[in-house]
């Protein structure tokens, strides 16, 4: 008996009937009552908010404040004095070890700034720099966790998805969430997950390269025929929710196929760099065919954001090759010169569009390191959670400052603490939002990004 191959149309046709006797897709687990699941269009806000979209820059494995943002020139004095500190493998007394790198005041506000960000100080007079930051866990995997989540034990949803939640999309053909990391981070895909929030809010990992969203072209033979596949597609996605009412998984995973289609009509031109100036691949660093680099990464943001994507955020590196100097402080100059032009380059093209007038950039990373040595004899620092750096810029935000302040050493706030859950109820509000009210009730609980914790930073507010 001769085999005959399905067309296209027959296997269509048979996987329709197979819908339709809910044969197709297993039952699906519903974590919460979502309504229809689907991320609606702009939504009225608890305040107005200054920022209307967000991008967030996060740098892997925890740089060092006493090398970058936060100079202590007392802790160099003090080389080789040895204190008791707290690190990743316990308590121990081990000797201060000063910055390797030199430190100057720049711009009309003299902000404090490492030799290793030259670009980036050229634009301290649009930062904020929050010196007082500070979390709960010192490992990687926890501490990533609570910078995205809130939470360092418990995944829960990212802050991106929070806000696709909380805000809505500014444009139905494209996520909300659009997320670039050429590597998976610490945590993986929990990073940018919605967990128990509908889960058509879960970030969108684009991988930079040749083909950042695969499978992106229509393998259909024109396009009526496309249109007539879909438009059939639609008609039995539509009868088998119907039956399934209470299955908001079900009706996610039919809006994801809406915007993957709107994606195929617009997301090729997003991606489509040949139409930069020269000027503007210059400004940040990048070379005309270059699809893998930070600087691509962040060219992308601003390319994403003004077509009206919601959040965007940039991972720079993964779980490995990263900050995490535990080795020799001077890693940490390669680390820099793989970023440090292209988030200057960010900037200033925002600033000139016009676009940092109401976007959000939080430049942020899991934790600090020890103003001490990883161990006696070496270089490097170990992980450390009581004191860090992070930053903002753009709407809301005031510029060329820095709040906050550690002691003499870099080893105890002393002034104006901020905690992971301030950082992200000040976002919120930037945003428009209030982080008491935007909840989520799952498991007879109402949940938020913040816990039970968090307070808006308002002296940092313009």
């Amino acid at each position: 008996m001769k085999l005959r191959h399905p067309t296209r149309r027959s296997f269509l046709r048979h996987a329709a009937c197979s819908m339709a006797a809910g044969g197709l897709y297993p039952a699906l687990l519903a974590a919460a009552q979502a309504g229809d699941a689907q991320v609606l269009a702009p939504t009225r806000t608890h305040h107005a908010p200054k920022a209307q979209r967000l991008i967030f820059v996060f740098l892997t494995g925890g740089f060092s404040h006493v090398d970058t943002f936060d100079y202590k020139p007392q802790l160099l004095r003090d080389q080789g004095r040895v204190v008791a500190g707290v690190h990743l493998r316990g308590t121990d007394r081990l000797p201060l070890m000063g910055s390797p790198f030199r430190f100057a005041r720049h711009g009309k506000s003299g902000l404090w700034m490492s030799e290793i960000f030259p670009n980036l100080a050229t634009v301290a007079d649009d930062l904020c720099v929050i010196r007082s930051m500070h979390t709960d866990i010192i490992e990687h995997f926890q501490a990533v966790l609570a910078m995205h989540t809130g939470s360092s034990t418990v995944p829960m949803p990212s802050i991106g998805a929070w806000l696709s939640y909380g805000l809505g999309t500014r444009n139905p053909n494209l996520p909300a969430f659009v997320v670039l990391a050429e590597h998976l981070p610490y945590a993986g895909t929990q990073v940018w997950d919605s967990n128990f929030l509908p889960p058509i809010h879960q970030g969108v990992r684009v991988v930079p390269g040749p083909e950042p969203i695969a499978n992106l072209r229509s393998p259909a033979r024109a396009s009526s025929l496309h249109d007539l596949e879909l438009e059939m597609l639609r008609g039995v996605n539509a009868r088998h929710a119907d039956l399934r009412p209470d299955d908001p998984n079900l009706r996610a995973r039919m809006n994801t196929f809406e915007v993957a289609r709107g994606m195929m009509r617009e997301a090729p031109e997003a991606f489509d760099l040949s139409r930069e100036s020269d000027a503007t691949l210059q400004l940040y660093g990048l070379a005309r065919g270059d699809q893998r680099s930070f600087a691509y990464q962040c060219l992308m943001a601003r390319r994403l954001i003004e077509r009206g994507v919601r959040v965007v955020e940039l991972i720079d590196t993964g779980a490995g090759d990263n900050w995490d100097a535990h080795g020799d402080m001077q890693q940490h100059r390669g680390k820099a010169a793989r970023v440090d032009r292209s988030i200057a380059g960010l900037l200033r093209d925002l600033k000139r569009t016009g676009l940092l007038d109401d976007t959000l950039v939080a430049i942020c990373t899991e934790f600090g390191r020890t103003p001490w040595t990883d161990a006696p004899g070496t270089r490097g620092r170990n992980h450390y959670v009581n004191a860090f750096t992070s930053m903002l810029a753009g709407a809301g935000v005031k510029t060329g400052i820095a709040h906050g302040e550690t002691d003499e050493h870099g080893i105890s706030i002393v002034r104006d603490g901020c905690h992971v859950h301030d950082y992200h109820a000040t976002i919120l509000h930037l945003m428009g939002i209030d982080h008491t009210r935007l909840t989520y009730r799952f498991a007879g609980r109402d949940f938020r990004l913040t816990d039970v914790h968090g307070r808006v930073v308002r002296e940092i507010l313009s």
